[in-house]
């Protein structure tokens, strides 16, 4: 299953999300989207977890709860339109 994570804090580094992420399974991959003028994050990401179960687990568990100071929002990623 692939999530959407937005609100990130800039400064956050994709292993900080994953070690978040991998306490309810294994985290197949991370992107944070950078910003290519700037080099910065543009605050939004993306996880990616192989059992939907722990991907669901982990959505719930961390949907609304603060990450180096910024409150995640958490989704089911959509496809590209």
């Amino acid at each position: 299953m692939n999530i959407y994570v937005g609100n990130l804090n800039y400064d956050l580094s994709e292993d900080d999300l994953k070690n978040a992420f991998e306490e309810y399974g294994a985290v197949e991959s991370v992107k944070i989207i950078i910003d290519r003028y700037s080099g910065r994050s543009k605050g939004f990401g993306f996880i990616e977890m192989n059992n939907n179960d722990e991907a669901k687990a982990a959505m719930e568990a961390l949907s609304g709860k603060e990450l180096s100071g910024r409150t995640l929002v958490i989704n089911e990623a959509r496809a590209k339109q």
